[in-house]
């Protein structure tokens, strides 16, 4: 039987939602930012979407982890990040860094999101501000594709190999999950914003991706090559696009969707860069 949990309350699948306190617990320490984000990210999420998870149980209470997610709405991070801290995480975003600027952006820094200058020298930034996250044990949550899909059919689109630099470099736990939901409140190919109360979002938390071979050839000095992170990159992304035709109930394409050209007004989102 697969379990479906609500986060509105315990699961629905015979599997009970963890407790308040213990959710409290693995959150740990929070900061000012954090704080303020829970205090206004959380309700707006919560009027905005109903969630849905199955498998949410696979996110690790403690310990690195690396949460690859397609990417089908600039709403998709409101929606994710709930999912993440109901769940007992602090989620940490890979963020354009353009929306780091004025008081937002000292509270985005202060609650741990981390900032990507896309298309510049300065992108590895990023990757090692992500990597010394996921050295401290935190969850670190990212969409490959760096912008929305453009694929018609909201199907993956091909992703940027930064995920793979970090699923390889790291003792993250890399889990991928599939969304689907959150373009129906913001269709991002047609400009429409379509709001209503409690559209529904569901996640799909699929198992761990195993990479502990690829991961000690790399220690033993295998060389990061372009094939080697297109080739990893691809086969967690073959993952979660899996997952989002078993959430949708319709087969998945057998290619990824190729990238745009060039980045549009509206693209919000992370960027694994």
């Amino acid at each position: 039987m697969t379990e479906l949990t609500s986060s509105d309350g315990a699961g629905t699948g015979g599997r009970p939602a963890a407790s308040r306190a213990t959710r409290w617990r693995t959150r740990g320490r929070m900061s000012y930012g954090t704080i303020a984000a829970v205090v206004v990210i959380h309700p707006v999420a919560s009027l905005m979407f109903r969630l849905r998870s199955r498998h949410a149980h696979r996110l690790p209470a403690r310990g690195p982890v690396l949460l690859v997610v397609n990417h089908v709405s600039i709403l998709d991070p409101l929606a994710c990040a709930r999912l993440v801290f109901d769940n007992g995480r602090l989620p940490h975003f890979l963020a354009k860094e353009s929306v780091f600027r004025g008081p937002a952006g000292t509270l985005l820094r202060s609650a741990g999101q981390i900032p990507v200058a896309r298309f510049s020298a300065d992108a590895h930034v990023a990757l090692d501000a992500a990597k010394a996250d996921l050295d401290a044990g935190n969850v670190v949550v990212i969409y490959p594709e760096g912008s929305v899909t453009r694929d018609p059919d909201w199907w993956p689109m091909q992703a940027r190999t930064g995920v793979a630099r970090l699923a390889l470099t790291t003792d993250a736990v890399v889990l991928p999950v599939a969304q689907w939901g959150p373009q129906e409140v913001h269709d991002y190919h047609r400009r429409k914003l379509r709001l209503r109360f409690r559209a529904p979002a569901q996640y799909l938390v699929g198992e761990p991706v195993d990479l502990s071979d690829l991961r000690a050839e790399v220690r033993a000095g295998r060389p990061l090559t372009v094939e080697l992170l297109r080739g990893t990159t691809d086969l967690i992304m073959a993952r979660v696009r899996d997952q989002l035709a078993e959430l949708r109930g319709t087969p998945a394409p057998t290619a990824f969707h190729p990238r745009p050209r060039r980045e549009l007004p509206g693209d919000l989102s992370g960027s694994a860069a």
